[in-house]
Protein backbone atom coordinates (compact mmCIF):
# COMPACT_ATOMS: atom_id res chain seq x y z
CA UNK A 1 0.00 0.00 0.00
CA UNK A 2 1.44 3.37 -1.00
CA UNK A 3 1.90 6.10 1.55
CA UNK A 4 -0.94 8.61 1.80
CA UNK A 5 -0.03 11.86 0.04
CA UNK A 6 -2.44 13.89 2.16
CA UNK A 7 -3.41 13.86 5.83
CA UNK A 8 -5.85 16.75 6.16
CA UNK A 9 -6.83 17.80 9.66
CA UNK A 10 -10.36 19.11 10.12
CA UNK A 11 -12.92 20.14 12.70
CA UNK A 12 -16.59 19.60 11.90
CA UNK A 13 -19.30 21.77 13.43
CA UNK A 14 -22.91 22.64 12.71
CA UNK A 15 -24.58 26.04 12.85
CA UNK A 16 -28.32 25.68 13.31
CA UNK A 17 -28.04 22.22 11.78
CA UNK A 18 -25.91 23.28 8.79
CA UNK A 19 -22.48 21.62 8.82
CA UNK A 20 -19.07 23.29 8.37
CA UNK A 21 -15.81 21.39 7.89
CA UNK A 22 -12.90 23.64 8.87
CA UNK A 23 -9.61 22.56 7.28
CA UNK A 24 -6.72 23.80 9.41
CA UNK A 25 -3.70 21.62 8.59
CA UNK A 26 -2.34 19.34 5.88
CA UNK A 27 -3.66 21.26 2.87
CA UNK A 28 -1.06 22.30 0.24
CA UNK A 29 0.07 25.93 0.51
CA UNK A 30 -1.92 28.27 -1.71
CA UNK A 31 0.08 30.67 -3.86
CA UNK A 32 -0.89 34.34 -4.14
CA UNK A 33 -0.82 37.55 -2.14
CA UNK A 34 -4.54 38.21 -1.65
CA UNK A 35 -7.32 35.81 -0.69
CA UNK A 36 -8.73 36.27 -4.20
CA UNK A 37 -5.36 35.17 -5.61
CA UNK A 38 -5.31 32.16 -3.31
CA UNK A 39 -8.86 31.27 -4.33
CA UNK A 40 -7.86 31.44 -7.99
CA UNK A 41 -4.90 29.15 -7.35
CA UNK A 42 -7.15 26.75 -5.42
CA UNK A 43 -9.64 26.60 -8.30
CA UNK A 44 -7.01 26.11 -10.99
CA UNK A 45 -4.67 23.68 -9.27
CA UNK A 46 -6.26 21.97 -6.28
CA UNK A 47 -9.95 21.58 -7.06
CA UNK A 48 -9.56 17.79 -6.87
CA UNK A 49 -8.79 18.15 -3.15
CA UNK A 50 -11.96 20.23 -2.67
CA UNK A 51 -13.89 17.32 -4.12
CA UNK A 52 -12.09 14.83 -1.90
CA UNK A 53 -12.92 16.82 1.24
CA UNK A 54 -16.56 17.53 0.39
CA UNK A 55 -17.87 14.68 -1.76
CA UNK A 56 -18.61 11.12 -0.73
CA UNK A 57 -17.09 8.92 0.64
CA UNK A 58 -15.48 11.47 3.02
CA UNK A 59 -18.17 14.13 2.82
CA UNK A 60 -21.72 14.76 1.63
CA UNK A 61 -23.74 17.22 -0.44
CA UNK A 62 -24.77 19.33 2.56
CA UNK A 63 -21.27 19.97 3.85
CA UNK A 64 -19.58 23.37 3.49
CA UNK A 65 -15.80 23.49 3.65
CA UNK A 66 -13.79 26.32 5.19
CA UNK A 67 -10.11 26.31 4.33
CA UNK A 68 -7.99 28.41 6.67
CA UNK A 69 -5.16 30.21 4.91
CA UNK A 70 -2.77 33.07 5.51
CA UNK A 71 -4.50 36.46 5.53
CA UNK A 72 -3.12 39.47 3.65
CA UNK A 73 -4.90 41.95 5.96
CA UNK A 74 -3.13 42.28 9.36
CA UNK A 75 -6.51 42.81 11.08
CA UNK A 76 -7.63 39.29 10.21
CA UNK A 77 -7.21 36.35 12.57
CA UNK A 78 -7.13 34.14 9.48
CA UNK A 79 -8.03 34.01 5.84
CA UNK A 80 -10.79 31.59 4.86
CA UNK A 81 -12.06 30.18 1.59
CA UNK A 82 -15.51 28.59 1.66
CA UNK A 83 -16.46 25.79 -0.74
CA UNK A 84 -19.15 23.16 -1.22
CA UNK A 85 -20.11 20.22 -3.44
CA UNK A 86 -20.42 22.34 -6.57
CA UNK A 87 -17.64 24.91 -6.19
CA UNK A 88 -16.76 27.99 -4.17
CA UNK A 89 -18.70 30.52 -2.08
CA UNK A 90 -17.75 34.18 -1.82
CA UNK A 91 -18.88 34.28 1.78
CA UNK A 92 -20.74 31.98 4.17
CA UNK A 93 -22.53 33.25 7.27
CA UNK A 94 -23.14 29.92 8.98
CA UNK A 95 -19.63 28.85 7.99
CA UNK A 96 -18.09 31.97 9.55
CA UNK A 97 -19.85 31.17 12.83
CA UNK A 98 -18.64 27.58 12.54
CA UNK A 99 -15.05 28.71 11.99
CA UNK A 100 -15.09 31.02 15.02
CA UNK A 101 -16.57 28.36 17.29
CA UNK A 102 -14.05 25.80 16.00
CA UNK A 103 -11.11 28.17 16.59
CA UNK A 104 -12.42 28.76 20.11
CA UNK A 105 -12.67 24.99 20.62
CA UNK A 106 -8.99 24.72 19.67
CA UNK A 107 -8.14 27.45 22.18
CA UNK A 108 -6.81 29.73 19.43
CA UNK A 109 -9.19 32.61 20.19
CA UNK A 110 -11.05 33.96 23.21
CA UNK A 111 -14.33 35.89 23.49
CA UNK A 112 -14.10 39.24 21.71
CA UNK A 113 -13.74 40.63 18.18
CA UNK A 114 -12.10 38.59 15.44
CA UNK A 115 -11.84 39.32 11.71
CA UNK A 116 -11.98 36.77 8.89
CA UNK A 117 -10.60 37.69 5.48
CA UNK A 118 -12.76 36.20 2.71
CA UNK A 119 -12.62 36.54 -1.09
CA UNK A 120 -15.44 39.13 -0.93
CA UNK A 121 -13.98 41.22 1.89
CA UNK A 122 -13.10 41.45 5.56
CA UNK A 123 -15.74 40.01 7.89
CA UNK A 124 -15.97 41.12 11.52
CA UNK A 125 -17.11 38.56 14.07
CA UNK A 126 -17.73 38.67 17.81
CA UNK A 127 -17.45 35.60 19.98
CA UNK A 128 -19.78 36.33 22.89
CA UNK A 129 -19.32 35.18 26.48
CA UNK A 130 -22.46 33.01 26.22
CA UNK A 131 -20.90 31.01 23.36
CA UNK A 132 -22.93 32.55 20.56
CA UNK A 133 -21.26 34.35 17.67
CA UNK A 134 -22.14 37.47 15.70
CA UNK A 135 -20.99 37.99 12.12
CA UNK A 136 -20.91 41.49 10.64
CA UNK A 137 -21.22 40.61 7.01
CA UNK A 138 -19.98 42.39 3.90
CA UNK A 139 -22.13 45.25 2.56
CA UNK A 140 -25.39 43.84 1.23
CA UNK A 141 -27.89 45.38 -1.14
CA UNK A 142 -30.94 44.83 -3.32
CA UNK A 143 -29.94 44.87 -6.95
CA UNK A 144 -33.40 44.62 -8.53
CA UNK A 145 -36.92 44.72 -7.08
CA UNK A 146 -39.75 42.31 -7.95
CA UNK A 147 -38.26 40.83 -11.09
CA UNK A 148 -40.78 38.71 -12.95
CA UNK A 149 -39.87 35.26 -14.24
CA UNK A 150 -41.98 32.51 -15.77
CA UNK A 151 -41.40 29.12 -14.18
CA UNK A 152 -42.63 26.16 -16.29
CA UNK A 153 -45.41 24.33 -14.51
CA UNK A 154 -45.92 27.15 -11.99
CA UNK A 155 -46.49 30.25 -14.08
CA UNK A 156 -45.24 33.74 -13.41
CA UNK A 157 -43.75 34.81 -10.08
CA UNK A 158 -41.79 37.80 -8.81
CA UNK A 159 -38.74 38.07 -6.62
CA UNK A 160 -35.99 40.44 -5.55
CA UNK A 161 -32.39 40.00 -6.72
CA UNK A 162 -30.04 40.80 -3.84
CA UNK A 163 -26.44 40.41 -2.74
CA UNK A 164 -25.55 39.23 0.77
CA UNK A 165 -22.11 37.79 0.04
CA UNK A 166 -23.73 35.48 -2.54
CA UNK A 167 -26.42 36.21 -5.14
CA UNK A 168 -30.03 35.46 -4.16
CA UNK A 169 -33.47 35.46 -5.72
CA UNK A 170 -35.90 36.11 -2.85
CA UNK A 171 -39.55 35.12 -3.28
CA UNK A 172 -42.37 35.93 -0.86
CA UNK A 173 -45.42 34.88 -2.93
CA UNK A 174 -45.03 31.30 -4.11
CA UNK A 175 -47.89 29.12 -2.72
CA UNK A 176 -45.46 26.58 -1.30
CA UNK A 177 -45.55 25.15 2.23
CA UNK A 178 -42.24 25.81 3.96
CA UNK A 179 -41.89 22.81 6.25
CA UNK A 180 -39.32 20.07 6.77
CA UNK A 181 -41.67 17.39 5.42
CA UNK A 182 -41.95 19.36 2.18
CA UNK A 183 -38.21 19.71 1.47
CA UNK A 184 -38.32 17.52 -1.64
CA UNK A 185 -41.02 19.60 -3.32
CA UNK A 186 -39.36 22.87 -2.24
CA UNK A 187 -36.07 21.71 -3.71
CA UNK A 188 -37.58 20.86 -7.09
CA UNK A 189 -39.54 24.11 -7.16
CA UNK A 190 -36.42 26.13 -6.37
CA UNK A 191 -34.38 24.30 -9.00
CA UNK A 192 -37.01 25.23 -11.59
CA UNK A 193 -36.83 28.87 -10.50
CA UNK A 194 -33.05 28.82 -10.81
CA UNK A 195 -33.22 27.35 -14.31
CA UNK A 196 -35.91 29.83 -15.33
CA UNK A 197 -33.71 32.73 -14.17
CA UNK A 198 -30.80 31.38 -16.20
CA UNK A 199 -32.95 30.74 -19.29
CA UNK A 200 -34.38 34.28 -19.04
CA UNK A 201 -30.96 35.90 -18.69
CA UNK A 202 -31.75 37.27 -15.23
CA UNK A 203 -28.50 37.76 -13.30
CA UNK A 204 -26.82 39.71 -10.58
CA UNK A 205 -24.37 42.58 -11.11
CA UNK A 206 -22.12 42.13 -14.14
CA UNK A 207 -23.91 39.01 -15.33
CA UNK A 208 -23.19 37.08 -12.13
CA UNK A 209 -25.16 33.86 -11.76
CA UNK A 210 -27.94 33.88 -9.18
CA UNK A 211 -27.01 30.60 -7.50
CA UNK A 212 -29.17 30.78 -4.34
CA UNK A 213 -32.97 30.67 -4.24
CA UNK A 214 -34.75 31.82 -1.06
CA UNK A 215 -38.45 31.32 -0.30
CA UNK A 216 -40.20 33.02 2.62
CA UNK A 217 -43.36 32.42 4.63
CA UNK A 218 -44.88 33.38 7.95
CA UNK A 219 -43.59 31.40 10.92
CA UNK A 220 -45.92 29.59 13.30
CA UNK A 221 -43.87 31.00 16.22
CA UNK A 222 -44.97 34.37 17.56
CA UNK A 223 -41.43 35.53 18.39
CA UNK A 224 -40.14 34.84 14.87
CA UNK A 225 -40.44 37.31 11.98
CA UNK A 226 -40.11 34.93 9.06
CA UNK A 227 -39.47 31.34 8.03
CA UNK A 228 -37.36 30.48 4.99
CA UNK A 229 -36.20 27.75 2.66
CA UNK A 230 -32.84 28.34 0.97
CA UNK A 231 -31.53 26.26 -1.91
CA UNK A 232 -27.75 26.48 -2.24
CA UNK A 233 -25.54 25.70 -5.26
CA UNK A 234 -25.29 21.97 -5.77
CA UNK A 235 -29.02 21.49 -5.03
CA UNK A 236 -28.56 21.11 -1.24
CA UNK A 237 -30.88 23.07 1.03
CA UNK A 238 -29.58 25.12 3.95
CA UNK A 239 -30.46 23.65 7.33
CA UNK A 240 -29.66 26.98 9.00
CA UNK A 241 -31.55 30.21 8.24
CA UNK A 242 -28.57 31.09 5.96
CA UNK A 243 -26.35 33.98 6.98
CA UNK A 244 -25.82 35.48 3.53
CA UNK A 245 -29.48 34.83 2.69
CA UNK A 246 -30.64 36.62 5.83
CA UNK A 247 -28.30 39.47 4.92
CA UNK A 248 -29.91 39.70 1.49
CA UNK A 249 -33.34 39.67 3.15
CA UNK A 250 -32.38 42.54 5.46
CA UNK A 251 -31.16 44.53 2.45
CA UNK A 252 -34.56 44.14 0.79
CA UNK A 253 -36.44 45.04 3.98
CA UNK A 254 -34.27 48.10 4.45
CA UNK A 255 -34.77 49.20 0.84
CA UNK A 256 -38.55 48.94 1.32
CA UNK A 257 -38.46 50.80 4.64
CA UNK A 258 -39.96 47.74 6.36
CA UNK A 259 -37.10 47.32 8.85
CA UNK A 260 -35.29 50.18 10.53
CA UNK A 261 -31.59 50.44 11.32
CA UNK A 262 -30.81 48.55 14.54
CA UNK A 263 -34.20 46.82 14.66
CA UNK A 264 -34.04 43.08 15.40
CA UNK A 265 -35.19 40.52 12.82
CA UNK A 266 -35.50 36.83 13.77
CA UNK A 267 -35.15 34.45 10.83
CA UNK A 268 -36.13 30.79 11.11
CA UNK A 269 -34.91 27.96 8.90
CA UNK A 270 -37.02 25.22 7.37
CA UNK A 271 -35.95 22.89 10.23
CA UNK A 272 -36.69 25.50 12.92
CA UNK A 273 -33.23 26.86 13.83
CA UNK A 274 -32.91 30.62 14.38
CA UNK A 275 -30.66 33.57 13.55
CA UNK A 276 -31.04 37.02 15.08
CA UNK A 277 -30.22 39.80 12.65
CA UNK A 278 -30.03 43.58 12.39
CA UNK A 279 -28.27 46.12 10.18
CA UNK A 280 -26.53 49.47 10.00
CA UNK A 281 -26.61 51.73 6.99
CA UNK A 282 -23.35 51.50 5.06
CA UNK A 283 -21.20 54.63 5.24
CA UNK A 284 -19.64 56.17 2.14
CA UNK A 285 -16.19 55.04 3.29
CA UNK A 286 -17.37 51.44 3.58
CA UNK A 287 -18.99 51.58 0.15
CA UNK A 288 -15.77 52.90 -1.37
CA UNK A 289 -13.62 50.32 0.41
CA UNK A 290 -15.82 47.44 -0.72
CA UNK A 291 -16.03 48.79 -4.31
CA UNK A 292 -19.79 48.45 -4.56
CA UNK A 293 -21.43 48.96 -7.96
CA UNK A 294 -21.76 52.71 -8.72
CA UNK A 295 -25.55 52.49 -9.10
CA UNK A 296 -26.03 51.04 -5.60
CA UNK A 297 -26.96 53.61 -2.94
CA UNK A 298 -28.96 51.39 -0.56
CA UNK A 299 -26.23 49.14 0.85
CA UNK A 300 -26.42 48.01 4.47
CA UNK A 301 -24.05 46.27 6.90
CA UNK A 302 -25.93 43.24 8.30
CA UNK A 303 -25.06 41.45 11.54
CA UNK A 304 -26.11 37.83 12.04
CA UNK A 305 -26.01 36.11 15.44
CA UNK A 306 -26.27 32.38 15.99
CA UNK A 307 -24.75 29.32 17.63
CA UNK A 308 -22.53 26.53 16.37
CA UNK A 309 -21.51 23.26 17.99
CA UNK A 310 -18.39 21.18 17.37
CA UNK A 311 -19.23 17.66 16.16
CA UNK A 312 -15.92 16.00 15.34
CA UNK A 313 -12.18 16.42 15.04
CA UNK A 314 -10.56 14.15 12.50
CA UNK A 315 -7.87 13.52 9.90
CA UNK A 316 -8.95 12.89 6.33
CA UNK A 317 -6.59 10.35 4.75
CA UNK A 318 -6.25 10.43 0.98
CA UNK A 319 -4.37 7.39 -0.27
CA UNK A 320 -2.82 7.31 -3.74
CA UNK A 321 -4.29 3.94 -4.67
CA UNK A 322 -7.84 4.77 -3.55
CA UNK A 323 -10.02 4.74 -6.71
CA UNK A 324 -12.33 7.29 -5.09
CA UNK A 325 -9.62 9.46 -3.54
CA UNK A 326 -10.98 12.55 -5.30
CA UNK A 327 -14.59 11.90 -4.37
CA UNK A 328 -17.56 10.34 -6.10
CA UNK A 329 -19.01 12.54 -8.84
CA UNK A 330 -22.36 11.52 -10.23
Amino acid sequence: MSLPPYNIKTIDSHTGGEPTRMVYEGFPKLKGESIKDKLSYFKQNLDHIRKSIILEPRGNDVLVGALLCEASNPKAATGVIFFNNSGYLGMCGHGSIGVIISLAYQGKIQPGEHYLETPVGLVKTVLHEDGSCSVENVPSYRYAKQVEVTVPGFGSLKGDVAWGGNWFFLVNEHNQKIASENVGELTQFSLKIKKALSDSGITGEGGAEIDHIELFAKSEDDNVNSKSFVLCPGAAYDRSPCGTGTSAKLACLAADGSLQEGELWVQQSVIGSLFQASYQNASLSVKKEQTLPPNIDNAIIPTIRGRAYVCAETVLIIQQNDPFKWGITL
